[in-house]
């Protein structure tokens, strides 16, 4: 499963509203709950929230991944934003956040729910990509881009 198989340009936002950690991630909550794949809400927000008390999902660099595994979902759903201002995400860093990617999965498909997250942590981890998302203007340059990276690194 390829990451632009999973988002489309209503789950990419740029500009995302939010001025701490815990209302980026409500933001990033309410925009995937506009999948029709999100069956509950509150169960999907209480499931991104326990994840991120173990330990938080800001994993450097100005990048964070709160996720988290719920029966809330018909699938695996997504959802990808730029904030509009550096967030204090409490990164393993302790650098800003400004490029998030909310992945939610069904508690019984862990195995492409781990995929997808490692799959996630590799294209983010070049700088140049990093940067070159943080330029881009609208949801349907932000999926090219994540398409064309995904070309670059990864099989079909």
């Amino acid at each position: 499963m390829k990451i632009s198989d999973i988002l489309t340009e209503n789950l990419v936002a740029t500009g995302l509203p939010g001025n701490t950690k815990n209302e980026v991630i409500d933001a990033m909550i309410d925009l995937v709950a506009t999948s029709p794949k999100v069956t509950d809400k509150e169960k999907v927000r209480k499931a991104i929230f326990e994840r991120e008390e173990i330990m938080s999902t800001g994993v450097g660099n100005g990048f964070a991944i709160p996720h988290g595994k719920t029966e809330a979902v018909t699938d695996i759903v997504a959802a990808f934003a730029v904030t509009a201002r550096p967030i204090d995400y409490q990164s393993l860093d302790e650098k800003p956040v400004r490029l998030v990617f909310l992945l939610v999965g069904k508690d019984n498909l862990v195995g492409p729910h781990i995929k997808l997250l490692s799959r996630i942590s590799r294209l983010m981890n070049k700088e140049e990509f990093r940067k070159r998302l943080l330029d881009l203007k609208s949801p349907r340059e932000i999926l090219d881009a994540f398409r064309q990276e995904e070309a670059t690194y990864f099989e079909a």
